[in-house]
């Protein structure tokens, strides 16, 4: 018999996962509080970009498979795929959590499954979840099967990493995990590994802390070889050939709803243990004010005291729409705060966030004395550096994610620079 599913959450996760299941025969009803966002999915429109999403959308819909609506349904499976962002003291706010739980209370049943994907603080399920869940008179565990199991997809490849990667599976008990197994199944061709669900938590919070830790490494050295004269990125990229090393890049901060986030669930959680996670978070956290800096000095060594700033990304990262965290809010902020003139493009941001932002790249360049590169989408590496000869005051580009091809540059007499590189 075909599973009936209510996923909770219809964002960069919840979405694309619920078109996975209900492409693959599931009944699934997904709900999200935003009114618009419904909307646009019963229309089978998108409010959010992934590769491969519109099609799978329209399948799903199509099929009758999948309905959205701002409620939830009784179901036999409930997904509950919400953001847990961090409040400003750098507490986890799982308010969203708690409030998607509360939601599907009046329509849980006996029997029914209960999964939390969303990255959350170790503990949230049996401290956050539970108590909730213990409003529907049911006995946990026997009656209400509860598990975790953590998205562990990168923005721009989440159909593919949906499918293929290896998924953690931590139940409450035996059966939440067995069941939580065989639904996943459905189409995770990776490996599934059980555990309970708080080491579960744990695991994806790692993850995330790992790299964030990697990162701010990274960072380090960056600075360190702007002092130096040395090129960070060959040298990272030299000492990566060692078989046990392996260093990530430099950049100009880390954005994102997890690497920005997730660390901090740590530190709050054992503030006097997690040393080393928090002075990463900061290193990291400071980045978009040492890339301001860093653009102000290039244009006082050119004389320049009262520049403009072109701004090229606006997303966390290349080639997605996503702006959640992202350093360049940070460095335009801080760029503004020490006396530039800004304007910004993103290709795939279309809905003008902010107010400085361009609907064209000949518009955002015009009068500038300076490109700034913070995101490294595709269309900013094959960029043809003559369009812009004539339209600069100054022809400099700061390249923070060393995505262009420098001497394609240099032969259109730009100078070209780069985050972690000499500050000649």
């Amino acid at each position: 018999m075909t599973k009936k599913l209510c996923i909770v959450g219809l964002g960069y996760i919840g979405l694309p996962t619920a078109v996975m299941f209900a492409n693959h025969g599931m009944r699934v009803h997904g709900v999200d509080i935003n009114e618009t966002a419904v909307k646009m999915i019963q229309n089978k429109q998108l409010h959010i970009e992934e590769a491969g999403l519109q099609e799978r959308l329209n399948s799903a819909v199509d099929s009758g498979n999948f309905t959205a609506s701002t409620t939830p349904e009784e179901a036999e499976v409930f997904i509950i795929a919400v953001p847990s962002p961090i409040n400003e003291d750098k507490t986890a706010n799982l308010d969203y959590v708690r409030a998607a739980t509360e939601a599907i209370v009046p329509y849980v049943r006996k029997g029914n499954l209960i999964i939390l994907e969303s990255t959350v603080p170790p503990r949230t399920v049996e401290d956050v979840m539970i108590p909730v869940l213990t409003e529907a008179n049911l006995d946990i565990g026997t009656e209400l099967f509860i598990s975790h199991s953590p998205e562990r997809v990168i923005p721009g490849k989440v159909f593919e990493e949906l499918t293929n990667n290896d998924r953690i599976v931590g139940g409450i008990n035996e059966e939440s995990s067995r069941l939580t197994v065989e639904l996943y199944r459905t189409f995770v061709k990776g490996k599934i590994h059980v555990t309970d669900a708080t080491t579960a938590e744990m695991v994806k919070v790692i993850e995330n802390t790992y790299r964030d830790v990697n990162i701010a490494f990274a960072n380090e050295l960056a600075k360190i070889s702007e002092k130096l004269n040395v090129n960070a990125w060959e040298a990272i990229k030299l000492a990566n050939f060692h078989p046990r090393v392996n260093i990530h890049l430099p950049g100009p901060g880390v954005g994102g709803h997890c690497i920005a986030v997730d660390p901090w669930f740590l530190a709050e959680l054992e503030p006097d243990l997690a040393k080393m996670i928090t002075l990463a978070r900061q290193t990291n956290d400071g980045m978009p004010e040492h890339t301001a800096r860093r653009v102000k000095e290039i244009l006082e060594n050119q004389g320049i005291n009262h520049g403009r700033v072109a701004v090229f990304g606006l997303a966390f990262k290349g080639n997605i729409d996503d702006m959640r965290e992202s350093p360049s809010l940070d460095v335009i902020h801080h760029l503004r705060e020490l006396g530039l003139d800004c304007s910004a493009y993103d290709p795939h941001i279309k809905e003008n966030k902010l107010d400085i932002q361009t609907q064209s790249i000949e518009e955002a360049v015009d009068h500038a004395d300076i490109i700034v590169i913070l995101t490294d989408h595709n269309e900013f590496k094959v960029m043809d550096p003559e369009l812009f000869a004539n339209r600069l005051r100054t022809k400099i580009v700061f390249d923070t994610k060393n995505c262009i091809q420098a001497e394609k540059w240099k032969d259109h007499d730009f100078d070209v620079l780069r985050l972690g590189d000499s500050k000649n």
